[in-house]
């Protein structure tokens, strides 16, 4: 399938790793101009030098990166001022997150503030600043990556959870101010996905309870921790960002305003 992304120019937040990365190259052989972010200059560099590599007759400049600290205003208005000197954006993936287990009663303001500026905030000011352009060329996709967690939060980590949820509702906030217009907002509902993270967060699991990696990733959907899942196994990465680039197609005309699930049926909602 053609998704005509051919000569559009997307950002992907949080895309030297994981879901965002593999989100970049996705789009990138799909034709998309695309720009990715990361904290550090080195992480962005092998991101697009790799990114670079699935096309060599690309031109160069179809894949750019920019490092910096979307956590705080400053290193987001440091980001717009780069990008406000490239291509219009037409397709705005905010993606950039970071999650973590923590006892509520430890999760300190601290804690608080530190996620919600980047999974929220940096989606806030990056919108704020891009989404106008898109209304007035009456073209555009903005999309939020969020999670299952945003409809069952664990207790275990009930600041991400909340943060997760802030963005489903922003996004239907933001797609009612595209009414009438070819521009959709919409989030992403992510069910468990194997990701740099995720194995990272796991193998300190395993290696606390003496089991291997694939032990825990297998123990992971018993009855008791996610046996709901259909999919039973963790997405890939690629998957999940198939259903993104989707929606950030024109083909995806249609969807606006939704929290579109790629939880492998995960969440028992109708």
């Amino acid at each position: 399938m053609d998704l005509q992304l051919q000569g559009k120019t997307a950002l992907v937040t949080g895309s030297t790793l994981g879901i965002g990365k593999a989100l970049a190259a996705r789009l990138f052989r799909e034709g998309a101009k695309v720009i990715v972010t990361g904290r550090s200059q080195g992480s962005v560099e092998r991101t697009v030098t790799e990114l670079r590599a699935l096309d060599p007759r690309r031109d160069p400049r179809d894949i750019r990166g920019i490092a910096a600290d979307l956590g705080t205003a400053e290193g987001t208005e440091a980001a717009l001022r780069i990008l406000a000197d490239g291509p219009k954006i037409d397709i705005l993936v905010n993606n950039v997150g970071y999650f973590e287990f923590k006892p509520f009663p430890e999760v300190t303001d601290a804690d608080w503030l530190s996620m919600w500026e980047l999974n929220v905030m940096s989606g806030i000011r990056l919108t704020r600043a891009i989404l106008p352009g898109m209304l007035e060329r009456n073209s555009g996709r903005v999309i939020f990556v969020s999670s299952e967690v945003a409809l069952k939060p664990y207790p275990e980590m009930i600041h991400y959870s909340v943060t997760k949820t802030a963005q489903v509702s922003l996004a239907r906030g933001l797609a009612e101010l595209t009414k009438g217009t070819q521009v959709t907002v919409n989030s992403v509902i992510v069910g468990p996905t194997q990701t740099e993270g995720v194995d990272t967060f796991l193998e300190k699991i395993a290696a606390g309870v003496g089991k291997t990696l694939e032990e825990v990733k297998n123990g992971f959907f018993r009855p008791e921790m996610n046996g709901a899942s259909l999919l039973q196994r963790f997405a890939t990465a690629e998957e999940i960002a198939d259903v993104i680039a989707f929606l950030s197609s024109p083909l995806s005309a249609a969807i606006n305003g939704a929290a579109q699930r790629a939880d492998g049926g995960l969440v028992r909602v109708i």
